[in-house]
């Protein structure tokens, strides 16, 4: 298997924090999901590979080339990358969506797993040259209080939230869920905007708020440095009750191209994809352990608390359509823009 570690200069907690904008560990604002997509500029390896044989070459040539963000939407494939058929995959870690989105655009690459309202920008931006083929991430956003008044949302009302991803899907969500619960986001709470999770912690830690909501595994971080925080409200609970499906972070983008050039051999990666969730699912420890060491979480040990808050799923068919849709018209509700400027057509949802 050639895999290519690109690592961003950031920490991983922040890193953790600007995945998640998308509602959850991995979301994209409009601007940055359009600007990517427009700008198909080839990304310049971090590494230098060796030059390839003939044999190496073909090898290459005939894998699936497959794109992972660092984070949650990243951790259900490990064990699929370490598996044995994992030679038949080239499997690329990136730190942020505008490294994956213009060679996802360019050909340059067949899948990624990526923020679900980046796939609906780029099926728009590309005239459906791409198609989702599952999501792998249900929602990772909670809301966190240091402090016992939060049970319900709407006990939010009169208080302050600090969040991140003002402009996208964190901000979506959380307007969506406060107004269906008859809690007016513009007059009935202050929601403040942090430029990434860490900034929101320090506020909560230096007492300058008390409520926040935050993604995973950046919760499970949080909980150990602040005493008396503690998990008030699950947002995908929260967006099941008023929404009636499940809340989306992350999916699985193909292209199209690559799904036709050889249907068998994508077919057989998906079924291994299935049991790479299940096992990242199962096997806390072991899945933790491969985290690390392609360096999806920082450390295992992280990886191994936050994995069961992390929602790492593997939604095929009817029921993945059914639940883009509806978090889909929640976005383009609140912005177009948000999902590419309209609402992606069935053939972007990928039938096996």
């Amino acid at each position: 298997m050639k895999l290519k570690r690109i690592f961003a200069a950031v920490t991983a907690f922040a890193l953790c924090a600007s995945l998640a904008g998308c509602g959850a560990a991995a979301t994209v604002s409009k601007s940055a999901a359009e600007s990517a997509a427009e700008s198909a500029v080839e990304a310049t390896p971090a590494v230098t590979e060796a030059p390839a044989t003939e044999e190496t070459a073909d090898a290459s040539e005939a894998a699936l080339r497959i794109a992972g963000l660092k984070g949650p939407t990243t951790m259900g494939l490990v064990n699929l990358m370490s598996d044995e058929v994992a030679s038949n995959y080239n499997f690329t870690m990136y730190g942020a969506a505008d490294e994956i989105v213009p060679l996802l655009i360019k050909g340059d690459l067949d899948a990624a797993a990526v923020p679900a309202n980046l796939a609906a920008t780029l099926y728009n931006k590309t005239n459906g040259a791409v198609e989702v083929a599952c999501i792998n991430t249900l929602g990772v956003l909670y809301i966190v209080e240091n402090g016992e008044t939060v049970n319900s949302v709407g006990d939010l009302k009169g208080q302050t939230i600090v969040t991140t991803g003002k402009g996208a899907t964190p901000e979506y969500v959380l307007r969506y869920v406060l107004t269906e619960n008859g809690v007016d986001p513009d007059s009935d709470v202050t929601i403040e905007y942090c430029s990434e999770a860490t900034e929101a912690l320090s506020k909560v830690q230096a007492g300058e708020a008390t409520i926040a909501m935050l993604p995973q595994p950046f919760v499970t971080s949080a909980m150990s440095q602040v005493e008396g925080l503690r998990v008030a409200l699950d947002m995908n609970e929260e967006w099941q009750k008023v929404a009636g499906s499940k809340l989306v972070t992350g999916v699985l983008v193909v292209r199209k191209d690559a799904v036709e050039n050889d249907p068998e051999a994508f077919a057989a990666f998906m079924d291994g994809y299935a049991a790479s969730v299940e096992a990242a699912n199962s096997d806390l420890e072991g899945t933790a352990a491969l985290c690390e060491q392609y360096g999806v979480v920082a450390k295992a040990a992280l990886a191994q608390k936050a994995l069961p808050q992390c929602n790492i799923v593997f939604e095929t068919g009817d029921e993945m359509k059914t639940d883009l849709e509806t978090y889909f018209n929640v976005l383009y509700a609140a912005d177009p823009t948000s999902v590419g400027g309209q609402l992606p057509a069935d053939d972007f949802y990928y039938a096996g």
